[in-house]
């Protein structure tokens, strides 16, 4: 790893506004690189911001389901670590309105948002993590398989990415790079908490998330990044799929349920990313935050080059290499 590089990526992740998922990331990824008085500090950010109903970091209006989830692991990791019970009170508020509180599906998916019956391919990664963090191993593949069921495309095998319930229609059929990022990244996070003994549900995530994999590869651009809609060109170039879909490579390489031959798409897009980070930090060309329609910078870009490079590091140290 270039240490300035993570450096200057960090403060620049640091500096910026962030939303109670990006809060989570934020922190996932000072957990992941090491940091991990940085990632207590974000988790305590986000009890400070915990709504009465149990939803972490919330700001700027209310309507998130499942994004404040996306703190649970590291406010689970920080009250560990502290021993204080003000934290544990407040991981388990977070845990209690998704499993009691948030609204559902007929057939138990959590929404996404709260004044919409919608199903979104994010979700994939705020909630699932967490559960399975918590311990709530079934709750955490029921949500997998329920949003796999809608969302998922078998001919394609890529994620479409908003479903309405109430209407019974996509609200956005498109195949977003970032949503299948979300999708296949979450699922990883989940597999690699789930015990020994989970020897089935583990098969099935690892078929799930190859599943997409192959079926995104195809679609990446000869400069190692995709278009925003994958399987549109006529979408602008995005930087952020090509973190996600690294991390989640070399994340299975580590864990040995990827082959080795996927090593050379991961370096391929890592080193497109590397290209795409200024002087500053930013990291360049990622759906652009407020909207994340447009090419730009977002935190979540930031996060996911950190999320990136801690899961590449920890493949070259564990092949002796790094």
């Amino acid at each position: 790893m270039d240490k300035l590089e993570i450096q200057k990526v960090k403060n620049a992740l640091l500096s910026m506004q962030r939303y109670s998922w990006e809060q989570g990331m934020a922190a996932q990824a000072f957990l992941e690189l090491g940091e991990s008085d940085l990632a207590i500090l974000c988790a305590k950010e986000a009890v400070v911001r915990q709504s009465e109903d149990g939803r972490l970091a919330l700001i700027g209006g209310g309507s998130a389901v499942t994004d404040p989830a996306a703190c649970g692991e590291a406010l689970l990791y920080a009250a560990e670590k502290t021993g204080d019970q003000f934290l544990k009170s407040a991981a388990d508020k977070m845990l209690d309105w998704l499993l009691n509180k948030a609204p559902r599906s007929k057939t138990g998916a959590i929404f996404h948002v709260l004044d919409k019956p919608q199903i979104w391919v994010d979700s994939f990664y705020m909630s699932p993590p967490f559960l399975a963090a918590a311990g709530y191993y079934m709750e955490a593949m029921e949500q997998i398989e329920e949003y796999r069921n809608i969302l998922f495309h078998s001919e394609k095998r890529i994620f479409s990415h908003m479903w309405d319930e109430g209407s019974g229609s996509f609200v956005r059929k498109d195949f977003w790079g970032v949503g299948n990022g979300w999708a296949i990244a979450g699922m990883t996070r989940v597999l690699n908490k789930l015990p020994d003994n989970m020897k089935k549900e583990k098969s099935l995530l690892i078929g799930y998330i190859k599943d997409v994999v192959d079926g995104c590869l195809p679609y990446m651009r000869n400069d190692g990044l995709f278009n925003d809609v994958i399987d549109n060109p006529t979408t602008f170039v995005e930087t952020n799929f090509s973190q996600m879909l690294a991390y989640t490579i070399y994340k299975g390489l580590s864990g040995k349920w990827l082959e080795s031959a996927y090593l050379k798409h991961a370096e391929k897009m890592r080193q497109a990313v590397h290209s795409k980070v200024d002087k500053f930090g930013l990291v360049q060309g990622v759906c652009g935050a407020p909207y994340f329609d447009h090419s730009g910078t977002a935190p979540e870009g930031q996060a996911f080059f950190l999320l990136m490079e801690a899961a590449a590091n920890e493949f070259y140290v564990h092949l002796n290499i790094a």
